[in-house]
């Protein structure tokens, strides 16, 4: 039996039951065989793996980020949403070619990887690059080709969008998905929807949209149709019957959010974009007592300005305290939940983001030999209120090890780093 067992490790398995414990994992192919205390004995064929001095994580998922962004980290900071997308971001993405997504696509890769993230469901343009990143780099992905037809040109990019799903939507040993991605209420009409809809149902495939994210979006919908985002992506049909992943749902009436829950709509909360952009922050504690599905993202990395998900963890934990006055909101616990297996019930992943028996093999080790990690009472709170991204020491993906001891072993870093700055670089200037 090819695998491993990963002995004597602290670990917090995020599966509803044990907060922590002490015990080995054991691995064999892409799945978890079985965890417990004393497995040596019962695997003596797996490879053994000092679990001294670490801590055990399922792989992080971060619910919606924009890779190929990367390359305008920090080109366009402290400016309101509308304003920073139609005077800098959109200006400059114009300008983007399929290699300088692959390498930007490489370099978020890369930094994820290094972060502690296994999964990512991403929404962006020439995404056959980012598709083969994926299968390069061994992480799993979630992908969709931003739909939008305010410039005539919605029938094109919906037939790439089902051409991704023809080409990847189950490769790379099934670790890519494919959804179709409508952008946002404010760049897509009610029939353009519609069709985009049908082609999901035709195909099989689930929904990832921007929805409700700033004020000025909501007005103009309301303005438009009578009514909020939410409530006319419902009048369209957009929630029935199909997986959607809803990105950053900050402004929502309580009847809105009843159809979120009701119609098991996946949010991702983006809290430090939607800080940085001043777009609000989303309703999170209403959404999961209500019963909602909610995991968290990072959004592109020109608006956060990372992709670092134990940040997103500790501010998530943080903001809502703070607004509401009332520190026993978001406890550690149920942040780590939206970081790990609700994350992925959000982004659609099937039997991942906990360490039980028969889920993928996607773990992390972090080294806790590190002040500020010592002394260590509850490690559930240290991920979500110490840990830093640095702290990752070994990352698995399906079972094969991608980074050991902070280095990378599926893809070759220095050239990523050297690609990404150059290209980057380059575009600013084009």
């Amino acid at each position: 039996m090819k695998g491993y067992l990963i002995e004597n490790v602290t670990m917090i398995p995020v599966d509803g039951r044990v907060s922590w414990t002490v015990g080995d994992i054991a691995v064999a192919g892409d799945r978890i065989l079985e965890t417990g205390e004393g497995l040596g004995a019962k695997y003596p064929e797996l490879a053994r793996v000092s679990g001294k001095d670490r801590l055990a994580l399922p792989g992080l998922v971060n619910c919606h980020t924009h890779c190929a962004m990367t390359l305008l980290r920090g080109y366009a900071d402290d400016l309101p949403l509308m304003e920073w997308l139609e005077t800098k971001i959109f200006p400059r993405e114009a300008h983007l070619n399929g290699e300088d997504v692959y390498w930007a696509s490489m370099l978020a890769m890369l930094e994820m990887i290094k972060g502690g993230t296994t999964a990512f469901a991403d929404m962006y343009y020439f995404m056959e690059e980012t598709a083969k990143a994926a299968a390069e780099s061994g992480i799993r992905a979630v992908l969709s080709r931003g739909l939008t037809c305010t410039d005539g040109g919605g029938a094109g990019r919906l037939e790439e969008n089902v051409e991704l799903a023809r080409n990847w939507h189950g490769k790379a040993e099934g670790r890519i998905t494919v959804m179709l991605g409508p952008h946002a209420p404010y760049t897509t009409t009610a029939d353009y929807l519609k069709e985009v809809i049908a082609a999901a149902d035709e195909h099989g495939l689930g929904l990832h949209i921007h929805l409700s994210e700033t004020q000025a979006e909501v007005g103009q919908i309301r303005e438009r149709y009578g009514m909020g985002s939410v409530e006319w992506m419902e009048s369209i049909g957009l929630f029935e019957g199909r997986h959607v992943l809803a990105a950053h749902c900050v402004v929502i009436s309580p009847e809105e959010r009843e159809i979120l829950v009701q119609r098991g709509v996946g949010v991702a909360h983006n809290p430090q974009s939607n800080l940085k952009l001043a777009s609000g922050v989303a309703p999170v504690p209403e959404l999961l007592s209500a019963g909602g599905l909610v995991g968290l993202g990072t959004d592109g990395a020109s608006s956060n300005n990372d992709l670092d998900m134990f940040e997103e963890m500790r501010a998530c934990a943080m903001i809502h305290k703070g607004v509401r006055l009332d520190p026993t909101l978001l406890p550690a616990s149920q942040v780590l939940d939206m970081a790990t297996r609700q994350g992925a019930r959000v982004a659609g992943l099937d039997r991942t983001g906990s360490i039980q028996a028969g889920y993928k093999a996607d773990l992390i080790l972090l080294n806790l030999r590190k002040p500020h990690l010592t002394p260590m009472y509850d490690p559930v709170s240290h991920c979500v209120y110490a840990v830093h991204a640095e702290d990752v020491d070994t990352v698995w993906v399906d079972g094969k090890m991608l980074m050991k001891g902070r280095e990378m072993l599926a893809v070759d870093e220095e050239k990523i780093l050297y690609e990404a700055g150059r290209r980057g670089n380059d575009l600013i200037r084009r």
